[in-house]
Parts: C-alpha cells; sequence; structure tokens
C-alpha cells in the first residue's frame, strides 16, 4: 500500500472473525482493507496504514480474546475496530455469555485505542439468514442475531462508542446475490464495500483522526 509520507500516517487494529478477514473472498476486498484503501485514496489530509487483523473464521468471543492475550498487540492505535458475535449465535452458545464477553471484549478494545473510546468503532453483526446456506433456518438466525445486535448497540452505547448497523444491508443477500460470496454463506466484496460506503458517508467517522 503507497502512502504520502507528508500526511499522518494512523494505526489500525481490527478485531473480529470470518467478518473481518473476508472468509471465501481475497482479503484485500475485506471491509478493513477497502476502508483503508479508499481513505488513502481521498484527499481527507491524512492516511491509515495497512489493518492489523486479528481475525479468524469461526471465532467466538472467548477465542478473539484469547487470541488478543496471546498477539500482544500495541495499546497505541490510533483507530480500532470491533465485529464478533456470529459464531457465539452459531454454536448456540448461551445469550447471557455474548453480553458479559463483548463488554470485556469493548473494554480491550477501548484499552488497544490509548484507553480513548472515542478512537473505536462497533460493527453490528451480519444476518446470514439471508443467505443460501441460512436460507432454510432464516427466522430462527434473523431472531437470534436481532437479539444479539440489541445488545452490542446497547453497550456500544454506554462507552459512547460509534456504532454502524450494517445488518440491514446483509439482508438483501437473497434479493440480490452478488452481495453474498461464492460460499453462499459470507458477504461478497461488494457487499463489504457497502459497508465501507456506509461507514464513510458518517462525518462523525473522520472525527476519530482529529488530532
Amino acid at each position: 500500500m503507497q502512502v504520502n509520507s507528508q500526511k499522518r500516517i494512523y494505526t489500525y487494529l481490527a478485531l473480529g472473525d470470518s467478518y473481518t478477514i473476508g472468509e471465501s473472498i481475497d482479503v484485500r476486498r475485506s471491509w478493513p482493507v477497502q476502508l483503508v484503501n479508499h481513505v488513502n485514496k481521498a484527499n481527507y489530509g491524512f492516511q491509515i496504514g495497512d489493518p492489523k487483523i486479528i481475525a479468524k473464521t469461526g471465532w467466538t468471543t472467548q477465542e478473539l480474546k484469547a487470541a488478543i492475550t496471546e498477539e500482544m498487540p500495541s495499546k497505541n492505535y490510533d483507530f480500532v475496530s470491533l465485529l464478533i458475535g456470529v459464531n457465539n449465535q452459531y454454536r448456540g452458545y448461551p445469550f447471557e455469555e455474548y453480553s458479559k464477553e463483548f463488554r470485556s471484549l469493548l473494554d480491550i478494545a477501548v484499552a488497544h485505542a490509548g484507553g480513548n473510546s472515542d478512537k473505536v468503532i462497533v460493527l453490528s453483526i451480519p444476518d446470514y439468514g439471508f443467505t443460501p446456506h441460512g436460507k432454510p433456518r432464516r427466522e430462527a438466525i434473523t431472531m437470534d442475531i436481532d437479539r444479539y445486535n440489541v445488545v452490542n448497540r446497547k453497550i456500544s452505547d454506554e462507552y459512547g462508542i460509534k456504532y454502524y448497523d450494517i445488518t440491514q444491508i446483509s439482508r438483501d443477500g437473497l434479493k440480490h446475490t452478488d452481495l453474498v460470496a461464492k460460499d453462499k454463506l459470507h458477504p461478497s466484496s461488494k457487499q463489504y464495500t457497502l459497508w465501507v460506503d456506509k461507514i464513510l458517508r458518517d462525518e462523525g467517522f473522520l472525527r476519530l483522526f482529529d488530532n
């Protein structure tokens, strides 16, 4: 990734699961990388370096927390994103467990943003019920995903952290099949582009990078 050395370069830590690494597509088309590329191509007066991604397909909140502890990333990132929870739902883990562990992960995200909650964003969990793989159980999946997203939004609001609801975009997956990857389960690069577009339309996002 080419960056202008005359502009400030911000550091970025992306925490999550398959939705953060871009399962079934080229990682260069994942939403964190697309976000960085869009910002760096725009004339914002700053740029973002290559994101440090701690994410893996299948990870639950517990597994993400363990991986962060193992990798011991810097606690001075300029910007941190968090998207986690679908695998807790998929495995049928106790709902109350997610609430407790999401709060803990948000504390960790803030800590790695230098203790500044203004430098953290949370994305809602996509609804895989609107994919060919999830369609047979769509109603149950959607009910669960809504419940999980109520929790992660409520906790994000408590922390004053910016929250982006990309779930509604994912719910176009059955109507617009090009929004789903070839595995018929994960988002396509086109869907991730729509997530990034939504984030960048929010003027508040750019204020995360105010000096």
